[in-house]
């Protein structure tokens, strides 16, 4: 694991409290870049996609709360949870859990799949189920409940309502995730700011989803990681590129690869698979 990877605050240019430290040059992590090049061609609508950040690691403030995580290059995948007395299988496949005539407020859940690697996964199954407006689960049916695949970009969009409260829980949503081929993760999505995080004895803050307004509901985004191995490839320089793998560039400095030249648009340091013309994030052509 190299510095640009990393998502230790006293490596990445912030202290515990978020704030800047001292002289110290932000670097782009891994996951970041990947996510802005991919939220760049999006074909769906991503909730929270205005700039090259992770949807969990840019909250309301502009802080960076300690959640889930990152996949950089070895770090922890997202933490399982209990599966609960209420799932369901053979869910049915759908993104939309909305009905007409169903009490409640309009919440859009997106976000990517992304294995040890920081490489996105596409084919994962996601598996929502949750309580409705009023806290209530539904046992003979299948309302509030459905599946769904990541796309070719890793990327997945949940469209749903807000979770009601039942006595013991605080606002979730619950998930199972499984690449083709791997293991399930079992797990939940919690909401920031709710009182009764601070007394369900299940709640991990570091499965906090970034929530905020917006048209006419709430949008909430978040990243899932897979302990899935993966192979993050090779990135040869072309001869007669000055650009290379381990420079630290910052935001102006300016480079060729492959007979073009390419102005630096955030401080990082270069990695496999970071070429220019692949990270329109990081590279303007010039």
């Amino acid at each position: 694991m190299d510095g640009a990877g990393t998502h230790d605050p006293e490596r990445n240019g912030t202290g515990r409290d978020g704030a800047e430290a001292p002289g110290a040059a932000r670097l782009v992590g891994r996951k970041t870049v990947l996510r802005a090049a991919l939220a760049a061609t999006a074909a769906i609508p991503l909730a929270l996609t205005g700039g090259p950040a992770l949807a969990r690691t840019l909250a309301a403030s502009g802080t960076e709360p300690r959640l889930t995580p990152s996949c950089d290059d070895g770090d922890d995948p997202t933490p399982e949870q209990t599966e609960g007395p209420y799932f369901k299988p053979n869910s049915p496949e759908r993104s939309s859990l909305l009905e007409p005539g169903l009490p409640g407020t309009r919440l859009t859940v997106t976000g990517y799949v992304f294995g040890r690697a920081c490489r996105p996964l596409s084919g994962v199954l996601l598996d929502f189920w949750q309580a409705d407006n009023n806290g209530a689960y539904d046992n003979t049916g299948f309302r509030f409940r459905g599946h769904q695949y990541t796309d070719s970009r890793g990327a997945f969009a949940l469209t749903t309502i807000v979770p009601g409260l039942y006595p013991g829980r605080t606002r979730h949503i619950h998930v199972k995730v499984q690449a083709p081929h791997q293991r399930v993760l079992t797990t939940q999505l919690y909401f920031p700011n709710e009182p009764r995080n601070n007394t369900d004895t299940i709640f991990d803050p570091r499965l906090l989803m970034t929530v905020r307004d917006g048209n006419g509901g709430r949008e909430a985004a978040f990243d899932f990681v897979l302990d899935v191995a993966q192979d993050p490839g090779p990135g040869p320089t072309p001869p007669g590129g000055t650009w290379t793998i381990g420079t630290a560039y910052r935001t102006g400095d300016q480079v060729t690869y492959g007979g073009r030249g390419y102005t630096c648009l955030q401080p990082h340091t270069a990695q496999p698979g970071w070429e220019p013309p692949a990270v329109p994030a990081l590279w303007r052509a010039v």
